[in-house]
């Protein structure tokens, strides 16, 4: 009778499952927070910065553009849009967002607030490389 599972394939594939453990291990620690302290909230309006706000410290922002009203918070190293002018609320129903790249864009009010900083912050780097 053939034996169809060595000892070999078992180191091998044992091997091959711990490399692949340890590569991914940085890419999550860098995904879900390395405990970044320059974070920034960048908000703008019609694509102008409106401002930049430290994720650190807690405050209430209102911003106002014509008849449009929006009202962020941010508090605890979170972001969240609690008032909006708009109809559909869509932004307010987001929540709450805490990590770079993360985004609450209210379309009717031309508003988007956005994590930036870590390793999102730099802009230079290239996402996809093709040759």
């Amino acid at each position: 009778m053939f034996k169809i599972i060595k000892k070999a394939d078992i180191v091998l594939f044992v091997l091959l499952l711990v490399l692949g453990i340890a590569l991914s291990v940085p890419g999550f620690v860098s995904a879900f927070g390395s405990g970044d302290s320059n974070l920034a909230v960048e908000i703008r309006v019609s694509g102008e910065l409106m401002g930049s706000y430290d994720l650190s410290q807690n405050q209430e922002i209102p911003i106002k553009d014509g008849e449009h009203l929006n009202k962020v918070i941010i508090k605890d190293g979170k972001v969240q849009m609690v008032e909006a002018s708009c109809h559909n609320q869509l932004c307010v129903k987001q929540g709450e967002i805490s990590r770079p790249g993360q985004a609450i864009i209210c379309l009717p009010n031309r508003v988007t607030v956005e994590i930036r900083g870590g390793a999102h912050n730099q802009g230079g780097d290239p996402d996809v490389i093709s040759g």
